[in-house]
């Protein structure tokens, strides 16, 4: 199965267009977050998700908490999928999936240790794929991603295969160390932010260095078979 690549953090349509040209799957657009890198305003959010071609995936990440705030969120950007980034309560995922049953719901699980597998039963049932970052949402600044660390691979992999539904790896991903990410965990897509900026901007080496291991692993995988 081909690997597929989330590019995270896009601040433009310039950046959107460097990230489809590589070979992205899909694009990260964050909103308002309590810290971490690449927020831009819904103005800019709802002009990208405007301009992404299908099949390109556009997903907003927004640190809304209730159901009611995600669903404004998500008809204000007008994107793909929806990607929560807090570990909301599990009734307002299940609120949320009747309020917009036709978008699709990304729930983010930040991966602090083996605990974070009991969060797979409580969330399944109500969201189509989960993305294991590297976050420290109980921080006394809430940390929700783009941390540029890895967490403990281990965990990821059973998460993998204790759930039927598709799942994204996240945290500290770059060119150097997605071959061996794919290689434990088997995900069904790697995300990325930090690994492919320099000096805040979409490096369009670093991207196509990125893209380019990620097919490598997947070429040498089919192979295999």
């Amino acid at each position: 199965m081909r690997t597929r690549i989330k590019v995270c953090c896009i601040a433009s349509p310039n950046e959107a267009q460097i990230a489809i040209a590589a070979g992205a799957d899909a694009l990260g657009l964050v909103a308002r977050m309590p810290s971490g890198p690449g927020p831009i305003s819904d103005r800019a959010i709802a002009e990208v998700t405007a301009l992404v071609p299908p099949p390109v995936a556009t997903f907003l990440l927004t640190s809304e908490t209730t159901a009611d705030a995600i669903s404004a969120h998500v008809r204000a950007t007008a994107p793909s999928a929806v990607q929560i980034v807090s570990h909301i309560d599990p009734a307002e995922s299940r609120k949320l999936a009747a309020l917009e049953p036709h978008d699709r719901h990304l729930q983010v699980i930040h991966v602090e240790g083996p605990d974070a597998l009991q969060l797979i039963p409580a969330y399944e049932p109500c969201v189509h794929a989960f993305l294991l970052d590297s976050g420290r949402p109980n921080a006394p600044v809430a940390r929700l991603g783009g941390t540029g660390r890895a967490h403990d691979w281990a965990v990821s992999a059973a998460h993998v295969r204790a759930t039927e539904k598709p799942v994204f790896l996240a945290g500290g991903l770059t060119a150097a160390n997605v071959a061996g990410g794919i290689r434990q965990v088997r995900p069904y897509g790697v995300d990325l932010c930090s690994g492919v900026r320099t000096g805040g901007h979409l490096d369009p080496q670093k991207l196509f260095a990125f893209v380019s291991a990620v097919q490598q692993i997947d070429g040498e995988s089919a192979r295999a078979t």
